[in-house]
């Protein structure tokens, strides 16, 4: 038998119709049946009991697949949840860390940047030292070449007082 076939009975003859009676007025039919035996009404009722079993049995089986199919769904769903939960799980890990080397990262450059100054401020005073001293290198240059003027003046006096006059 299929999912629903209608209650097949031993073949019975239908229920004889009789002709209008005079009461109760035109068109109205009166159905009478044959009384059915015992026999008969006892199969009828075991039929309707196994019928009744198979459906609580069809129930039962459905209700069981209906109730493995839901463990079934919820054990991939965990296991799906469980899966990506484990990638934003690294995901979060690999973040932190990243937020800390950003950290790092930003202290040592700050550090870098007060150093560089440094640097250049030293570099510049000893640019400045060194312009000095070539200042100063020239200076003395110029007062070397204004002393060996004086002093060779003074020589050129010195010697001409020295040497009589020639008349």
């Amino acid at each position: 038998m299929g999912p629903y076939t209608p209650l097949q009975l031993p073949h019975q003859p239908p229920p004889a119709i009789a002709a209008p009676s005079g009461r109760g007025g035109a068109g109205h039919v009166r159905v009478t049946r044959r009384p059915r035996s015992r026999a008969a009404a006892a199969m009828l009722s075991r039929l309707l009991k196994e019928h009744q079993a198979r459906q609580s049995e069809r129930r039962e089986l459905q209700e069981r697949r209906r109730r493995d199919a839901i463990a079934a769904a919820t054990r991939l769903t965990e296991a799906l949840v469980d899966h990506l939960n484990v990638g934003v799980a690294q995901a979060y890990v690999n973040q932190r860390k990243l937020d800390h080397e950003v950290k790092t990262l930003q202290v040592q450059a700050a550090q870098f940047a007060k150093q560089t100054g440094q640097w250049i401020t030293m570099v510049e005073n000893f640019n400045q030292a060194l312009k000095e001293i070539g200042d100063v290198e020239n200076w003395a240059r110029s007062i070397e070449m204004d002393m060996r003027t004086i002093a060779t003046a003074l020589e050129y006096v010195y010697k001409g007082q020295l040497q009589p006059p020639c008349s």
